[in-house]
């Protein structure tokens, strides 16, 4: 047998043995149990190390390959993901602001298997991080902690933390600093750990908080410039919410093939539902969807490496899109599971149930949708000007679409608060479609290219319409949903300008069939938020779902990659041991 070739490979292999893990991770969310086994499973396959960057001694140079590891364990339970990766966001800050004796303190204490949680939200503030009440008092020698941070995820099992806390005048954007705080090293008595809160999906995982009433913290455990904690939560939020977007692409991937299995087996008056036109119709649509949102997060994870100076943009709309995408598609998924999308020991162990539970928490995760449209509506003016003016970084684009291949290393330098040269990958939209027009393209994909770009066009003078204000009118975060619609199409069509080579003859690349049914469901969705009329079919269009869903129930039975850039699943994680059909 050949060896595991790489990071994925290893790890796919070792969680394709996993045996009956459809059964196991029911049995954890019916009882509220911390999946521990599979997360020391985890840290014994080396996923730690991939939280760490290479200079301070971990494995971490390529945020694509971090977002495929979090997919081959989110596409099996999403609980795990959660569970096991808050350790990278909880650190996030510490690679962005730390002293290299931070740095190197904070990787070796992962490295050997220490969770890190990130301590941002608070009862009464939520995401409000200029107005904390958790606050750091200046002593002689260090910081005195009061105050209370919850819900957090880790709280508890974590052992160390990255805390958000008050040190100057509340909502100002200098009020706040970070700390690195080591529980080990807190005198008992100074700080508890409330209960787990109870929570919908993500049952077992530790969702609970942290009190603190006097506790001591040493002048060293001031993580960057006091009063600079709020600038390195949105510089972090930058990678980790793209990062994010694994969650979604596993949870998709997990749900479309469940799915796809029960449409192909499930006989109805002598037929499988799959022959059926409405059935297939709504396999497409969610597969077309799902390639629509992991074009997105590769080309979003990237350009953490080639676009860095544009992750505010970037970052925000990855965060939005993948996890609507994704709990659109689950939706309607759910529709042609009928009752069993809810049942909780039918069909593979209730698997659909909870993995469209635990999914919902994603929308939350490091700034909701509404935060994360808001921020991008702050950027409007210069987005709209960008656009019009149809400016793009060329060889960054060249580079974020060249999915595969190793990337620059990150220059944390040349992030930005706010963008300077807008968004790229939009901005070369109406370029990249001209392209397609005069060079060729699959029947139907200069069509939708077109008017995905004409759209994008007219969107840019909406966008100049909007003036920036602190709280957005509704219309702004309609445009931002509509302008997500606009990168994710702009992606897709990045992605199959430089890879339709490379991948000729795959199934998925024939004719353009995915790149086709992604620009095809992303203008539905851009017509529905614009409120304009449905949008004309292109040439091909008839043809898309009967050969879309029949190839994505045969991959659900064999293991074939049911999106453009996914990995094959074992075939012994295909179904689990005694699964009911």
């Amino acid at each position: 047998m050949t060896a595991p070739t790489s990071p994925a490979d290893a790890l796919e292999a070792a969680l394709g043995d996993l045996e009956d893990l459809a059964r196991d991770s029911a049995a954890l969310d019916a009882a509220e149990r911390f999946p521990a086994e599979a997360c020391a499973r985890l840290d014994a396959l080396g996923l730690p190390a991939h939280y760490v960057p290479a200079e301070w001694g971990g494995a971490l140079h390529d945020h694509e390959q971090l977002i495929g590891l979090w997919r081959g364990v989110a596409r099996r339970d999403v609980s795990i993901a959660v569970a096991h990766g808050k350790t990278y966001l909880g650190a996030a800050p510490v690679w962005d602001a730390g002293t290299p004796e931070q740095a190197k303190d904070t990787a070796a204490a992962i490295l050997a298997g220490t969770p890190i949680a990130w301590a941002l939200s608070e009862p009464d503030h939520g995401a409000d991080l200029l107005n904390g009440g958790l606050t750091a008092t200046a002593t002689g020698d260090g910081y005195r902690l009061d105050g209370l941070k919850w819900p957090v995820n880790n709280a508890t099992r974590g052992g160390r933390l990255t805390l958000l806390a008050r040190t100057g005048t509340p909502g100002t954007a200098r009020g706040h600093s970070l700390f690195v705080v080591d529980k080990s090293a807190l005198p008992a008595g100074t700080w508890r750990n409330p209960a787990k809160a109870p929570t919908h999906g993500i049952r077992g995982i530790d969702i609970s908080g942290i009190e603190f009433d006097g506790a001591p913290l040493p002048a060293g455990a001031l993580l960057g410039p006091a009063g600079s904690g709020v600038e390195t939560v949105l510089r972090a939020l930058q990678l980790t919410r793209i990062t994010c977007g694994a969650l979604s692409l596993g949870a998709g991937e997990h749900g479309l093939r469940l799915v796809a299995r029960f449409t192909a087996e499930r006989i109805i008056q002598h037929r499988p539902l799959l022959d059926r036109a409405y059935p297939g119709s709504i396999l497409a649509r969610c597969a077309a969807l799902l390639a629509a949102a992991e074009a997105t997060t590769l080309i979003g994870a990237r350009s953490v490496h080639s676009l860095t100076g544009e992750l505010s943009v970037t970052s925000a709309v990855v965060k939005s899109l993948a996890p609507t995408l994704v709990d659109s598609l689950l939706g309607e998924l759910s529709e042609l599971l009928g009752v069993r999308s809810y049942l909780t020991g039918t069909y593979e162990h209730g698997a659909f149930q909870k993995l469209w539970r635990d999914h919902q928490v994603v929308a939350v995760f490091d700034g909701s949708t509404p935060v994360n449209r808001s921020a991008l509506a702050q950027q409007f003016p210069r987005l709209s000007r960008a656009l019009a003016a149809g400016d793009a970084d060329a060889d960054g684009l060249a580079e974020a679409a060249a999915s595969g291949t190793p990337p620059r290393p990150l220059d944390r330098s040349a992030q930005s608060l706010l963008s300077r040269s807008g968004c790229s990958v939009v901005q070369s939209l109406p370029a990249l479609a001209e392209a397609l027009a005069a060079h060729g393209a699959p029947d139907g994909l200069a069509e939708h290219a077109a008017a995905l770009a004409g759209a994008a066009r007219r969107l840019g003078t909406l966008l100049a319409e909007v003036r920036p204000a602190a709280r957005p009118p509704m219309a702004a975060y309609e445009l931002a949903a509509a302008y997500e619609l606009c990168y994710a199409g702009a992606a897709v069509l990045h992605l199959w300008t430089h890879g339709a080579p490379a991948h000729r003859g795959e199934p998925l690349w024939q004719d353009g069939l995915w790149a086709r049914a992604a620009l095809r469901a992303l203008r539905a969705r851009l017509a529905a938020v614009l409120r304009t009329p449905a949008p004309a079919g292109a040439p091909g269009d008839e043809l898309i779902d009967a050969a879309l869903s029949r190839h994505i129930a045969e991959a659900a039975e064999t293991g074939a990659p049911v999106t453009p850039f996914g990995a094959p699943l074992p075939l012994s994680a295909v179904r689990s041991e005694g699964a009911p059909a």
